[in-house]
Order: C-alpha cells, then structure tokens, then sequence
C-alpha cells in the first residue's frame, strides 16, 4: 500500500474521541484512507460501512436508535468496550449525523466518516455535532506524492521544496512532472500504466462524479446542464467568472449557473480564487477566477483546446491550494500577479520564464508591498537565466 501524507494524522486522531470526519472528491482515496487507519488500530473491535449499499441505507434510516445499536451487535460489534464504526460517503443518508450523535454519546464509540460534499459535510453535519468532529480534507496526490506511487521518489528530494531551479532535480524528474501535469492526480489513474486506459478512468471520475452528485441534490434533470457547464468552465480555467457571459453561451440560467458553480466548488471539481486587495486605488477587480481541482480532468473535459501554459498554470494552483490559500492581484488597467499564496507571498506563473518575468513580478509585488516573490516556470531552455522556482519543487519540506 502506497502511503499518504495525511495517513499520519488520520491515525493520530484515530485515537481521539472526537469524530473524524474525511470529506473530498470521488475516487481520490477516501475509503482507501479509512481502510488503512483501521489496520492500524491494534484491535478487531471494529465495522466498515458502505453509505452506497442499499441494506446499509435502510439500516440507518430506522428511527429506533437502540435498534440500529442492536443491529450493530449482531454485525459484531462490542458495545461493552471501546469500539470504532467506519462510515464512507455518510451524505447519502439524511438523518445519519443524529443517529451518530447519539451513539457518541450514549457509548465509548469512535466514528470514522467520509463524504465527498463539503457543504454537506461542514454546514449540515456539522451542525448536529458541533464540538465532536474534526474535518480532515483529502485532494489528488500531490507531485511529491504522484512520485512516490511512481516508485520514483528519493530520501533526500525533501530539501528542494521551494528552491530555486536545479538542472539536475529537473532532468531527473522532468517526465514524471509532464505525466503529472497531462493526467492528475487520481491515485487509479496514476498507478494505470497504459495512456489510453488513464483517459478513460478520467472519463468515467466525471461520469459517477455528476451522476452521484446530482442524485445527492435530488435533481435527475441538471445533469445535462452540469456537463455542459463543466465543460465551457474547463475552456476558462484561470479567467475570471462572468455568470452573465456563461449563462448567453449556455443557454443556462444566470442564477442557476451561480448555483451549479457553487455546486461544483463544495463538491471538490473547482476552486475559486478570490481577488487580492488593499483598497489600493480601488482598482482592484471583485471577480473571482477559476480553476480545476485535478488537471487530469481539465484536459480531458477540455479536450486538447486549452494551451498548454493555461494547463500548467492550473497545475500551480492546484499545488499551491493543497498548501494554504490563493488569490490573485489585476488592476483595472490589466497589470496582474497571477497568485498571492497565503496572503504575503506574490507567484508569477509561465511556462518558460526570463529573467524580464522575474524584474515586473518584482516590480508589482513590491507596489502592493509584498516583498516575497517566486517566479514558477516549467520548461528550461538556456542556462542563461535560471532564477526561478521549477513546478516539481511546489511542495512542503516537512510534508
């Protein structure tokens, strides 16, 4: 089994009362993480429940809590002693978190739940056990962890992370940042050797990721439109939102438009970077801009339209999201940063940087008064200029 960073914490918490609570897109490795925290446990007093099956659903919709418990017994459950109940993809079942509620409280249970709606997941269950969860957010892997399923990583690749460019960490690695840029992150689609076989699996994340998620709202009939808006949204990943514009080209109704992209953002498709201000001005534009959460599904949504620096670009924020916070900084007159990460430090993006990209990245980070910078870049073509970070290197040290 391949580990992932955020394996360590799960188990650690594992051993907390408190809820833990793992929520983020279909197929990224939720149930995967589950299974594996549980073979860490040290004891067999312990059940795994799929939300997807249909006895499962009826189970917990019975309104006797008491006999769901008794249910439980018989799936061999020890109620006398310390035990843990796994449940994946819980927003299936609607009344699920009163029922947790009150075996949390009634005895010396530890649950373990999975669900892939952040709204859900933060707002509706969040409210019925306010104090009694931790949520824990999982994502695709991240380069540093694509190359470690790719038995491709080394024990000392940590001390490049945000360092600037090495030619020797860039040959080595150079191929495999490619693979990771053309196909994502999916942990499936990662370890699938053949090209073509990649692909589909991406065809079909999006297929059960708007079928499941439609059925989640209960609206068989936004399914069409989804996929439709999903696919002019892959054409404008890293542009700014225009609801009015994409609801003319669509034929999708501006409000529902707004909503579906909420839909989109709360179900781990998309992010959304908001834009950077100090009131400088009041030049600042209040749009946000728009990116994919996995570049693998970006491409085959946007099926070979997008040129390749857009692609790259997304592939930054989705590193950088995975590490803090983006925005990005534009002026009415058009002068912009592409991201401000968590706040203080200004990222330019382009795929073959010069050393002029470097010198107006400066420039504007320090009229906003930011004086952290890196200028990101993919390709390498002459030793003449080498000050700028490689996009392998986006990843913490200590991560």
């Amino acid at each position: 089994m391949f580990l992932r960073d955020i394996y360590t914490e799960l188990v650690h918490h594992s051993k907390k009362k408190q809820v833990t609570v793992v929520t983020g897109m279909r197929r990224v490795g939720k149930s995967t993480a589950v299974k594996y925290v549980l073979q860490q446990l040290g004891h067999s007093n312990y059940i795994y429940l799929d939300c997807e099956r249909i006895e499962i659903r009826l189970l917990f919709n019975g309104q006797n809590y008491e006999a769901i418990k008794d249910e439980l017994t018989l799936m061999g459950l020890d109620f006398s002693k310390p035990c843990l109940i796994a449940l994946d993809e819980i927003q299936l079942i609607e009344n699920l978190p009163s029922i947790i509620k009150y075996l949390y409280d009634a005895y010396a249970i530890k649950f373990m739940v999975t669900g892939s709606s952040s709204f859900y997941m933060k707002n509706q269950f969040s409210e019925s056990l306010a104090g009694r969860k931790r949520v824990f957010e999982m994502y695709p892997l991240s380069f540093k962890e694509f190359l470690e399923f790719k038995k491709q990583s080394a024990t000392n690749y940590g001390k490049y992370a945000w360092q600037s460019f090495n030619k020797t960490w860039y040959d080595k690695y150079k191929e495999a940042y490619k693979e990771y840029i053309q196909f994502g992150g999916f942990p499936e689609v990662v370890l699938e050797n053949n090209e073509k076989d990649k692909t589909a699996m991406l065809k079909d994340i999006i297929n059960s990721y708007i079928e499941m998620d439609v059925k989640l709202l209960g609206n068989y009939s936004v399914g069409e439109d989804l996929y439709k808006l999903v696919k002019l949204l892959a054409l404008r990943t890293g542009n700014k939102i225009d609801y009015t514009k994409i609801s003319s080209i669509s034929g999708i109704n501006r409000q529902k438009v707004a909503t579906y992209i909420h839909l989109l953002e709360h179900t781990y498709l998309i992010y959304q970077a908001t834009p950077f201000t100090k009131n400088i001005d009041k030049e600042i534009s209040q749009q946000t801009k728009l990116y994919f959460a996995d570049t693998g599904l970006l491409n085959v949504l946007a099926a070979g339209q997008l040129s390749s620096g857009h692609v790259f670009e997304n592939a930054i924020a989705i590193q950088l999201k995975n590490l803090g916070t983006i925005q990005y900084y534009q002026k009415k007159t058009g002068q912009e940063i592409d991201f401000i990460f968590n706040g203080d430090t200004a990222i330019e993006v382009k795929e073959t940087p010069a050393i002029q990209d470097k010198q107006i990245l400066e420039k504007r980070a320090l009229a906003i008064g930011i004086e952290k910078h890196f200028l990101i870049g993919r390709n390498y073509s002459t030793s003449i200029f080498s000050d700028f970070l490689w996009g392998g290197n986006v990843f913490y040290q200590n991560k």
